[in-house]
C-alpha cells in the first residue's frame, strides 16, 4: 500500500464527501457543503489532511482553530483501510499542525451513538467530558 498523506486542497472535496457519506456515524450538515468546506480550508490551510491511495482519497481529517482551542472534524478512513494506523497518522499530523500554531488543547465532537468512534478517541487518550454540554443554534 503506497498511501500518501498530504495537506487537503480545495479539489479534494468530491472524494472527501464520497468518503464521509460512506461511513455511518458521521454527522453531515449544511456546514459540509462544498462552499463551506472551501472557506474552512482557506482559514485552516495547514491543519487539514487527506490520505490517498493512488488517486483515491481514503482518509481525511479537518483541523481548525478559534485562536484559543483546536477542533477536529471528520477524521475518517475507509473501512477497507482501517486498522492500519492511518487514522492515527492523520490525527498526529493534525495535532502537530495545531500545536505549531501555539494551541494547547483540542476538542472533538462525536455523535453519542457512534460507539466505534468513541472507542477510537478513548484508545488514543481523549477524555470524555461529563462536565460540559454542547448547545447549538441555527443562524
Amino acid at each position: 500500500m503506497a498511501v500518501e498523506i498530504r495537506i487537503m486542497k480545495a479539489n479534494d472535496y468530491s472524494g472527501s464527501l464520497s468518503l464521509w457519506q460512506s461511513l455511518p456515524g458521521l454527522g453531515l450538515s449544511g456546514a459540509d457543503k462544498e462552499d463551506a468546506i472551501q472557506r474552512f480550508l482557506e482559514k485552516n490551510s495547514k491543519t487539514c489532511f487527506v490520505a490517498k491511495d493512488g488517486r483515491k482519497i481514503i482518509g481525511t481529517v479537518l483541523g481548525g482553530s478559534d485562536g484559543r482551542r483546536g477542533y477536529i472534524y471528520h477524521l475518517v478512513v475507509y473501512k477497507d483501510y482501517q486498522q492500519q494506523g492511518l487514522g492515527r497518522q492523520l490525527l498526529e499530523k493534525c495535532l502537530a499542525a495545531l500545536k505549531a500554531q501555539g494551541l494547547q488543547k483540542c476538542h472533538i465532537f462525536v455523535i453519542s451513538s457512534n460507539i466505534e468512534g468513541l472507542n477510537f478517541w478513548i484508545k488514543f487518550g481523549w477524555l470524555l467530558r461529563n462536565d460540559i454540554l454542547v448547545m447549538s443554534k441555527d443562524l
